[in-house]
């Protein structure tokens, strides 16, 4: 019993060192060396029975509730692969679209709409040659997040007609800049 608690222990201090607070089952498996899939999952199972870790989505594990955690990190994390939060997420935060979008915006290589407690995710898939381009792109909390300019960009690479609500506050010429450094087709509004 004294052996179980010492190997909790250790499993969670590892945890503790990295900083994170969401976790990947194989992140877990490669952290604690567990290679067998069977041990891994039981072992997980087991940890969010006694409320030591939470299940946030599929193999998609926190050490802290849903409620508690960003969810604008939760989507990026649920993406596992190189991701921003863009479009109507920032110009909504930024008061150039006055309607409340409760659905919160990622750009990455794929498709996928889901939710997560009381959000809804949208990605939406931009080519790699673009996608991997950081102009505009900043590190912020943890994840990456489109600057202004950069979500204007976005968004009009996929709609260009976009009505937005409050461009008079919108610099175009640095939208212009990110637009042409990225290779998307330059628009003026």
């Amino acid at each position: 019993m004294s052996t179980e608690r010492n190997n909790v222990s250790s499993r969670f201090a590892k945890l503790a060192s990295m900083g994170e607070i969401v976790f990947h089952a194989q992140d877990l498996a490669n952290l604690w060396g567990i290679l067998d899939k069977n041990n891994l999952y039981t072992t997980l199972k087991r940890y969010s029975q006694k409320g030591l870790l939470h299940r946030t989505y599929k193999g998609l594990y926190s050490i802290r509730k849903i409620e508690d955690i960003d969810p604008l990190l939760l989507g990026i994390k649920v993406i596992n692969e190189f991701a921003y939060i863009s479009c109507e997420t920032v110009l909504a935060e930024n008061g150039i679209i006055f309607q409340n979008s409760s659905t919160i915006t990622i750009i990455s290589s794929k498709s996928k709409k889901f939710s997560l407690g009381n959000k809804d995710y949208q990605s939406r898939k931009l080519n790699n040659k673009y996608l991997h381009n950081m102009a505009g792109i900043v590190l912020e909390q943890g994840y990456y997040k489109a600057n202004l300019s950069r979500a204007v960009a976005d968004l009009l690479y996929y709609n260009p007609l976009y009505y937005l609500d409050a461009s008079k506050l919108i610099n175009w010429n640095e939208v212009n800049k990110i637009q042409k450094e990225i290779g998307y087709n330059v628009i003026t509004k």
